[in-house]
């Protein structure tokens, strides 16, 4: 008997051979066209804003930079939905091991610092990568590689799993706070407390690295624990006339552009903040303060809502996937959510400044395609999901 009596699999596999029938539509576009169409909306959007951001000083040069990469990304994302997951699942460790790699070669003297962080590599022709970006993709694919197994077969995560886990989450996480990067630390610890907790780990495990995460924030607030730069970053989010000058200065000005926008905005390329260059670092970490004040409350919910439709998407298709599929994306909404949720935060002055950028929005190469590998890793599950007999997504 057919072990698929629906033809599926027909449907999903391109054709072979001569000719192209209605089989060699690639599974992507059968399988989550909106979830493309989402991020890619999303990307096309962020680099108008890097645009209207930079054209006083870059001209287009850093907007037409921001659409290389979005273009490059997309192409790995298309190429990440025509594999199948278990393809994805035995590469796991190499990609694991050379993102370690590129996050122990930042922190060599083949790294750069830039605004206090060194979390960079030069590359030729004026490009750069931020090896902590691609991290977060290997660790959602590595920590769902390394506990799949036992939760496939119905078993509870033993304390010696747990403990690899956490080693192996543990790795970045120190190198990143190595360089330093706080932001990026947390969204690495966030993604492997819930990936570690849904593969079934002991509840005291959870309990206790939470209490723990909490035990290290007092400590960054009280302690010498973080680096000076880090440290007036935290006073100034809870007292921004503390450093007028300097990180209090940026979050007023951001706080005044936002809130000029108004309900619709004050215009695309006329904002004052904006187009007067009064906003530091406005196409990284503040982009979505132009947003807000040339595209109004309006263009700015437009933005959040787009970014919620891709963490949603992400967390229905862990729904509906095997093990290793729902790990993987359960960690991928983790990552996206929790960063845009700092990242929009610290723009409105609700989190501090951490320097993470808006997924998919800010300028940035590495962010961006890291951003749209993770959109290509939930199309390759929800592809894989339909393909292995699942329910469709």
């Amino acid at each position: 008997m057919s072990r698929d009596p629906l033809g599926v699999r027909a449907v999903l596999t391109p054709a072979r051979g001569k000719g192209r029938g209605p089989g060699s539509r690639t599974s992507w576009l059968r399988v989550d066209l909106g979830l493309f169409i989402g991020a890619a909306g999303l990307s096309l959007v962020g680099v108008v804003l890097v645009w209207s951001a930079t054209r006083e000083t870059h001209g287009a040069g850093l907007a037409l930079k921001q659409l290389l990469a979005v273009a490059i990304g997309m192409a790995c994302a298309v190429g990440l939905t025509r594999l199948d997951i278990r393809v994805v699942r035995a590469l796991a460790p190499v990609v694991y091991v050379l993102a370690v790699v590129g996050l122990v070669a930042v922190v060599s003297p083949l790294g750069s610092t830039v605004n206090g962080s060194r979390s960079w590599i030069r590359l030729p022709g004026g490009f750069t990568l931020q090896p902590s970006e691609l991290m977060k993709v290997a660790l959602a694919i590595g920590l769902a590689m390394l506990l799949a197994d036992r939760a496939d077969r119905g078993l509870r995560q033993r304390h010696r799993d747990v403990a690899l886990a956490w080693v192996v989450a543990g790795i970045p996480v120190v190198l990143v706070l190595a360089q330093p990067d706080l932001g990026s630390a947390l969204v690495l610890v966030a993604m492997a407390v819930v990936i570690i907790a849904a593969a079934g780990a002991p509840w005291p495990w959870t309990v206790g690295v939470v209490l723990a995460g909490a035990a290290v924030t007092v400590a960054a607030f009280t302690t010498s624990l973080l680096s000076t730069y880090q440290s007036n970053r935290l006073k100034a989010f809870l007292d921004p006339s503390l450093d007028p000058q300097g990180i209090g200065y940026q979050t007023r000005q951001v706080r005044l552009a936002i809130g000029s926008g108004g309900l619709s905005g004050q215009g695309l390329f006329a904002g004052p903040q904006t187009q007067g260059g009064y906003i530091p670092f406005q196409e990284t970490d503040f982009v979505f303060s132009v947003a807000g004040e040339e595209l109004g409350f309006v263009g700015a919910l437009g933005l959040v809502l787009l970014i919620a439709f891709i963490v949603v998407r992400a967390a229905v298709v862990a729904r509906r996937a095997d093990t290793f599929g729902r790990l993987v994306t359960l960690g991928i909404a983790v990552w996206l959510g929790v960063q845009a949720f700092e990242n929009i935060g610290m723009n409105l002055g609700l989190t501090p400044v951490t320097g993470l950028p808006l997924p998919f929005v800010s300028y940035g190469g590495s962010s961006m395609i890291a951003s749209w590998i993770a959109v290509g890793l939930v199309g390759t599950v929800a592809s894989s999901s339909v393909r292995g007999g699942l329910r469709p997504v």
